[in-house]
């Protein structure tokens, strides 16, 4: 298992080895002691999540208020996505910021996002799973969106792809107005109570 730093601190990038043979494929897409060396504690799995989405199906910007704040691992199961972390901290120094990673069913790579970081992604191909370990109950007052289409964000949107988004992300604020209303978690606080090495 590779472990890789994204460009958002608080994200980070795992690839595990991946074993074909004439039957399919074997992997590992979370292997707690590579986690907890590349995180510094192991993943607290409160409840998992599993969605599949049709070509050109966007999700998010997604995150959890914080407090308490939840940490997301997700890898994709099936399909293809572009899977995007955004630095939804307010006070943070790259506060806006996103990375980008590609997850497929074949790397089977994963994404690690820390409690106050927000999430989206593009599904590219049709029947795309998309599996998520949270670190946290589902609490609905808790789940909160900023709209993924703002071009303050910037988020590319491949070409070909018009994006097919739910009601609640396509009337979610943009990053400025959910900063302005107090919505996004602060960066000070997420530094002292979810550090990173």
């Amino acid at each position: 298992m590779k472990a890789r730093k994204l460009a958002i601190d608080g994200a980070i990038e795992f690839t595990p080895t991946v074993f074909p043979d004439k039957r399919g494929l074997f992997a590992s897409p979370l292997q707690e002691p590579a986690f907890s060396e590349a995180v510094g504690a192991p993943f607290q799995l409160a409840r998992t999540i599993h969605s599949t989405s049709h070509r050109g199906v966007m999700r998010g910007i997604h995150f959890t208020t914080t407090p308490p704040g939840c940490a997301k691992y997700i890898h994709c199961a099936r399909g293809r996505a572009l899977d995007f972390v955004v630095d939804t901290r307010a006070g943070s120094p790259t506060f806006g910021r996103w990375d980008v990673v590609e997850l497929d069913e074949v790397s089977v790579r994963a994404v690690y996002l820390a409690p106050g970081l927000g999430h989206a992604f593009i599904s590219m191909a049709d029947d795309t799973i998309m599996s998520y370990l949270c670190s946290a109950i589902y609490v609905p007052a808790e789940e909160l969106s900023v709209n993924p289409l703002d071009p303050a964000v910037g988020l590319p949107v491949p070409e070909d792809i018009q994006p097919l988004r739910s009601e609640r992300d396509t009337v979610a604020p943009t990053l400025a107005e959910a900063l302005a209303q107090g919505l996004l978690p602060d960066y000070e606080y997420c530094q002292r109570h979810f550090p990173m090495p």
